[in-house]
């Protein structure tokens, strides 16, 4: 665990985070209070999804788009 003071510590922020990534980090102010950084790691979007392999060409999806938005029944 690492220490830092209030001053240090902001003129050190890129350090302080990087080693809270890896240890816990705390910063303590002049009045006695300390606070704890803590690395968090956040999970990916829901949108950052795998890609689909199929044979299908891009007219083809077009085509079905556009025949789902046309409201006609396809058979």
């Amino acid at each position: 665990m690492k220490v830092y003071s209030y001053s240090e510590a902001r003129k050190k922020f890129a350090k302080v985070f990087d080693l809270a990534r890896t240890e816990e980090v705390i910063i303590k102010k002049r009045s006695g209070e300390q606070f704890a950084v803590v690395y968090k790691q956040l999970s990916n979007s829901p949108f950052d999804v795998k890609g689909v392999k199929t044979r299908a060409a891009t007219k083809d999806i077009l085509e079905a788009v556009e025949d789902s938005r046309s409201g006609e029944d396809v058979p």
